[in-house]
């Protein structure tokens, strides 16, 4: 039994100040009956409540990590020498963001 209802939903977008149509209010209720059923799959598993609760899927200590690699940098003066726009010590590039 689903405690979701059209009228919840309704209500939740509402004091979220989204607007919602009647489509995109059925798609947010089959989400979450989605996710009703998924959790539902979850809860049946047997003696869950003992399992240790993960945050990595393989243990930390198997994990190995590249070592760090020194790079050769481009020197400042050099970097600004190619670039056409240019202030003091940056380039200048268009603005790509609209207001």
């Amino acid at each position: 039994m689903s405690c979701f209802t059209k009228e919840l939903v309704s209500e939740l977008a509402s004091k979220l100040l989204i607007g919602l149509s009647e489509e995109e209010n059925k798609m947010v209720l089959d989400e979450f009956e989605e996710i009703e059923r998924n959790m539902d799959k979850i809860n049946a598993i047997a003696d869950i409540a003992s399992v240790e609760a993960m945050t990595h899927p393989f243990p930390l200590e198997d994990i190995i990590l590249r070592n760090d690699d020194d790079v050769e940098e481009l020197a400042q003066e050099d970097v600004l020498k190619n670039a056409s726009h240019k202030n003091l010590t940056t380039i200048i590039v268009p603005k790509v963001v609209k207001e």
